[in-house]
Parts: C-alpha cells; structure tokens; sequence
C-alpha cells in the first residue's frame, strides 16, 4: 500500500514533464518582461496559435532547438494567440497532446493591434511570427512568415559562434 502511494505521489509529481508543459496565461506587461528580461542569452520567442496550420507545421523546429540548444543559453518561448475561450479545450489539450517542452504562455488580451507595434513596428498581426532577442549584443530581429526545416536552427548557430 505505501509503495502504491508513492507510486501515485511520483506520478503527480512528474505529469507535466511526460503530458508537456503548463501553459501559463499572462497580459501584455508581463510579455515585455519576459521579452526584456536578461536571464537568457539569446530568446527566441515565436507567436502561434492552434488553428494556424503553418504555426504547427514549424512548432518541431522550435521544439529541436529547445532541446538542442537550451542548455547553451537558448530560451525558447512559444505564445499562443489563440481565443481565449479556447484555452482549456483547444491549447492545453493540444500542448499535452504534441508534448511541448518549451516555455509555454498564452497572451490574454483582447485588442492584439494595440500590442504589435510594441513586439515589432514592422508586424502585420499575422502568425506565425518570431522575435529573437539576443541579449549578448542588444539586438532583436522579427520574422514574420514560417520557417522551413533547417532555417531556424542554421540562425541559432550563427549567433551561438
């Protein structure tokens, strides 16, 4: 019997890590702290949501770098954009069913054009989108497309050498 309890304790304990990540909910300030914040040397911070199809078809590739590249100072952060009505039957269902390991946020605001211009003046609203922040050189640079497979490690690399 107390094996068992320990057993359901260890189970409990480590669900997230084998169901993936939580998903934590935040307004726009806190996005710019995430966003300013130096913990990281370089943040690679995409804008998704579960009903763009090229946002899940480039997930994997943000996925790879997190495990390839996190333990050299690589952050990576996926912000969903998705409705927030959304959020418990649509996002947390598909985070736990892909198994994503990055940092997981979903934005909870609801006039997107007051905030884009803040992320990137060039942004037209449209995701899938990328900001990478690299702290070592002060430098941000946005991509608003998808990006292909290979593209978005090759970018990690240069500014990791």
């Amino acid at each position: 019997m107390r094996l068992a309890n320990i057993l359901v304790l260890l189970f409990l304990f480590c669900s997230n890590e084998v169901l993936g990540q939580k998903v934590e909910v935040i307004k726009f300030p806190e996005l710019q702290e995430i966003i300013n914040n130096k913990d990281a040397s370089v943040k690679v911070i995409n804008f998704w949501a579960t009903w763009c199809k090229p946002c899940i078809e480039e997930l994997p590739y943000f996925e790879d770098v997190h495990a390839t590249y996190g333990e050299q100072g690589i952050e990576v952060v996926l912000v969903s954009m998705d409705f927030v009505e959304d959020l418990d039957t649509k996002v947390k269902l598909f985070v736990e069913k892909k198994q994503l390991q990055s940092t997981l946020y979903f934005l909870d605001e609801t006039d997107y054009n007051k905030i884009i211009d803040k992320i990137d003046t060039s942004w037209s609203g449209a995701i899938p989108a990328t900001l990478i922040v690299d702290n070592r050189k002060n430098k941000k640079d946005f991509y608003e497309r998808q990006f292909k497979k290979g593209e978005l490690s090759q970018i990690i690399k240069t500014l990791i050498n």
